[in-house]
């Protein structure tokens, strides 16, 4: 058995997985499939409560304890997932090739939740932070649609963001509860030049600035000091904390970063380069990592990571 607890769990290679199947399988917790390595290349990560799934052409979870179960596959393997705090078992799942799936059972069940969207690459989704019916689906060469019916019907609400004189792709977003004047939810979304974000009223795409930054302006005192990510970096994760909303992670290919006051200031926490992430729901110091090879995991906010299982 994984155990999530452990800071100084020991990596699970192929032989202990098949180990950790036959064990499974005999408490009945699994399928009748063939054992498999755990993951794959491509894995999606999502805290649904405090439950880790890991997905992608399986779908894998770790309940508290740490045992893992496997779950039935979907259609075509996924490419992100998303969940929201108040309302356990939904999760939302980007498919492979095109479309949505939505399962209200923890992964038991799948349906189609993708009506009304065009048939285009769902590059990364995000649950609304206030809201667990408002889910947001970004769209390859595309743009931003949202559901306020999670998933029965979806309307287009925004462009790609512009950066660097180009449209960009969004590689991952995040919805994020911050008090302002622009109504408090947030959407940020990582592209390969880096993070921007839209407030959900969707006027623009906008740079992450001080939220006193125009008060200082007016003022003509010094705004305060911004810190942001390392430019021309592509952005593979970005992932907030529900619990602690100005509290974010991102995977860069020069390691984890956070920042702890809604994206100004950035600190690089460790070197550990990753393709994904999630961060728990109650905990903020709890996150999961994939790094294409191994499914790993921090307790104290990314500056020490323990392998919970090799992929």
């Amino acid at each position: 058995m994984i155990n999530m607890n452990d800071p100084i769990t020991k990596p699970l290679g192929r032989r202990g997985v098949l180990a950790l199947l036959g064990g499974v399988v005999a408490a009945g917790l699994l399928s009748t499939q063939p054992a498999r390595a755990l993951g794959t290349s491509h894995s999606a990560l999502a805290f649904d409560g405090d439950a880790l799934v890991v997905a992608g052409s399986q779908v894998w979870r770790f309940d508290p304890s740490g045992v893992a179960s496997l779950l039935p596959e979907p259609r075509t393997p996924i490419r992100a997932l998303a969940c929201h705090p108040d309302r356990r078992g939904r999760l939302f799942a980007a498919l492979e090739g095109g479309g949505l799936d939505r399962f209200d059972d923890g992964g038991r069940t799948w349906a189609a939740a993708s009506d009304g969207l065009p048939l285009a690459q769902v590059t990364a989704l995000a649950i609304a932070a206030g809201a667990p019916d408002t889910v947001y689906a970004a769209l390859a060469g595309d743009g931003l649609w949202r559901s306020e019916d999670a998933g029965t019907s979806w309307s287009f609400v925004m462009d790609r963001p512009w950066l660097a004189e180009a449209e960009r792709e969004v590689l991952t977003l995040a919805s994020v509860n911050l008090a302002s004047g622009m109504g408090g939810i947030w959407i940020y979304a990582g592209t390969d030049q880096g993070v921007t974000r839209v407030p959900d009223c969707f006027c623009r795409w906008q740079d992450v600035v001080a939220g006193d930054a125009m008060d200082a302006l007016v003022a003509g005192t010094p705004p305060a000091p911004e810190a942001p990510l390392p430019k021309g970096e592509p952005v593979s994760a970005l992932v907030a904390a529900h619990s602690a909303p100005e509290r974010l992670y991102a995977a860069l290919p020069s390691g984890i970063w956070v920042s702890a006051d809604g994206g100004v200031v950035w600190e690089n926490k460790s070197s550990l380069h990753a393709q994904a992430l999630a961060v728990d729901q109650v905990d903020p110091n709890h996150i999961a990592a994939d790094t294409n090879t191994e499914l790993k995991h921090s307790r104290d906010g990314g500056t020490t990571w323990a392998t919970l299982a090799a992929l």
